[in-house]
């Protein structure tokens, strides 16, 4: 083995994995369930509206989107505030530590990041542009948005806030670009575009993170945490995941977005935790196949299967299936409610229910929804619930 081959397997080692989502076999998209996961089962996924309260101190408000600005000036205006984070676990050996990225949120020392970067950390080092590092807090975490919030007591000229954009103007084709510490390089820079948004992407929480960012701009491990920049120097994202069957990035690379970061953070800043919103049922989009199965004129909507025993769905009537049929080959499950809309917002597919939570709802909040029942069109209220552990 060559020095330079030894130096590059030690770095490895040390990094903290990104995300990593290995498709699973079959149609991806067909089956939701959502509910709590079964103590001990396998996760499935591999770790690589509640009022917002606000911090004592904001983060950097984004300029108002002038001229396109170029990769030099984006990386030169944001690289002092990206860190780097080096985490210790429990354990006492070398290959305990981790390597993730950061960037600072505001000017009251607070520092975000992913919370798989954190997730059972015993000490946490962060350390910034000049190569001074603080030890740094735990403020809170949500694993379901894998977000967190550190804290470290920095000087002011250490804190240079990154401005946050508005991910929700957000365009596929657009350029963007992640800066991090991959693979342990600090303050490395990649560029791409906006592959597509509002992507549905599975975690180990047993619940899927909606509204997602997917981007081609090259992310590996040691990028999670750090920032997703648009061409105006803004935030619009985390980067938190790849999709890799080898745990190396393949051109498709995941973000959360900025407008859940501004939904979740100040509250963690605050209490340290977040209630998400809860329905409780397990179903399927209604594809093609199953809109000819069930006889339905197109194939819109999403098909209640199942519905969690004293979950708000069960409190609202919402019906399950009752039967199954054989059609185009396969068992199909009929008999369940159909969700053609919630709060007016038309549903295609689970991801438009998900999506409308994060963004617009919180724990007991009412939700409307419009249901088919037994071929007849009706309302059904909600009242949400905090999401099960």
């Amino acid at each position: 083995m060559t020095a330079g081959a030894a130096v590059a397997g030690i770095i490895a080692a040390a990094v903290l994995a990104v995300v990593l989502v290995a498709p699973p076999g079959g149609q991806q998209g067909a089956a939701y369930v959502e509910q709590p996961p079964a103590q001990g089962a396998p996760a499935g996924v591999t770790p690589a509206v509640q009022p917002a309260v606000q911090p004592a101190v904001q983060p950097r408000p984004a300029a108002p989107p002038g001229d396109a600005l170029s990769l030099e000036e984006i990386f030169e205006m944001s690289e002092p505030g990206v860190v780097r984070i080096n985490v210790r676990n429990a354990e006492s050996a070398e290959s305990a530590r981790g390597v993730g990225s950061g960037f600072v949120y505001d000017t009251a020392g607070h520092i975000a990041t992913n919370a798989h970067v954190i997730d059972d950390a015993e000490s946490v080092t962060v350390t910034f542009l000049d190569g001074r590092s603080y030890d740094a807090e735990v403020v809170g975490s949500d694993e379901f948005t894998d977000l967190a919030i550190l804290r470290v007591d920095a000087g002011g000229s250490e804190l240079r806030p990154l401005g946050i954009g508005d991910s929700s103007m957000l365009r596929v084709g657009e350029q963007i670009a992640a800066i991090g510490n991959p693979f342990g390089l600090s303050g490395s820079m990649t560029s791409g575009i906006i592959s597509q948004i509002g992507r549905l992407l599975p975690s180990d929480s047993g619940y899927s993170i909606p509204d997602v960012i997917q981007t081609d701009a090259a992310i590996n491990p040691g990028n999670s945490g750090g920032p997703l920049i648009n061409m105006h120097g803004q935030v619009v994202g985390v980067n938190t995941a790849i999709q890799s069957t080898t745990g190396e990035f393949t051109g498709v690379g995941f973000a959360v977005p900025s407008q859940t970061v501004m939904k979740i953070v100040p509250v963690l800043i605050s209490s340290g935790g977040y209630e998400h919103p809860w329905i409780g049922i397990s179903g399927r989009d209604i594809d093609t196949e199953l809109a000819r199965v069930l006889g339905l004129g197109e194939a819109v909507g999403f098909l209640v299967v199942t519905v969690i025993e004293g979950s708000p769905a069960a409190m609202a009537g919402l019906r399950g299936s009752t039967d199954t049929v054989m059609g185009d080959g396969s068992t199909w499950p009929v008999g369940g409610d159909i969700i053609l809309a919630v709060d007016g917002v038309e549903v295609r597919q689970i991801d438009d229910i998900l999506v409308h939570l994060q963004r617009s709802k919180a724990v007991g909040d009412r939700m409307t929804m419009e249901i088919l029942r037994d071929g007849e069109r009706m309302p059904a209220e909600i009242t949400l619930q905090e999401r099960p552990g």
